[in-house]
């Protein structure tokens, strides 16, 4: 047994605050099962609950020279482990409140940004592709599908029959389609715009 097992809470606080480490090892001994227990009922988490127990005995030691005189040292101990235990949950929920919004963010970008890139590359290649028809397919296919045109109004704009018309704009799509499968099968979703 030793010395400072005999004295009182009032008298190693006395000691502590003079950086006594026996008596700071002594008060740890004492009280550290028992803030333990306090701190588990709150947190429910054995590994979180020694951090804030190692926490609070550090906070402890370190601001030793600031501790009341006059004071309850098991309450203290309490107030302070509570406080502890209170900044973890605000940290944690904060914490997890952030995670979650830039998760949310993160998913909502993502998402647009490749719905907007992939809408965009597929625009792109379609374009090439309406690009690389003979002419007057090209033509044929633009005034029917960028113009909204019909075959009759196509047809007598530039003077030649609807089943021409009906022709080359079914042979346009069957091309782009052809050109689009090889490039990748995404583009095909959107392929639905060509029918």
């Amino acid at each position: 047994m030793t010395f400072q097992h005999r004295l009182s809470d009032q008298e190693l606080v006395a000691l502590l605050k003079t950086g006594n480490q026996a008596a700071f090892t002594e008060i740890y001994d004492r009280y550290w099962r028992i803030m333990y227990g306090h701190v588990y009922k709150m947190l429910l988490d054995e590994e979180e609950s020694k951090d804030v127990i190692q926490e609070l005995f550090s906070s402890l030691w370190i601001s030793s020279d600031r501790i009341p005189d006059q004071l309850n040292l098991s309450g203290y101990l309490y107030v302070m482990a509570k406080n502890k235990v209170l900044n973890l949950i605000r940290k944690n929920k904060f914490q997890a409140a952030y995670l979650n919004s830039l998760a949310k963010f993160i998913n909502e970008s993502s998402t647009a940004t490749m719905d907007e890139l992939n809408e965009r590359d597929l625009a792109a290649a379609i374009e090439r592709e309406i690009q690389s028809l003979p002419p007057r397919m090209k033509q044929v296919f633009e005034l029917s599908r960028k113009e909204n045109l019909s075959y009759k109004e196509i047809a007598e704009r530039l003077g030649i029959s609807e089943e021409t018309v009906k022709k080359q704009v079914h042979n346009s799509i069957k091309a782009i389609k052809h050109h689009l499968k090889t490039s990748g099968g995404a583009a095909l979703l959107v392929l639905a715009f060509l029918r």
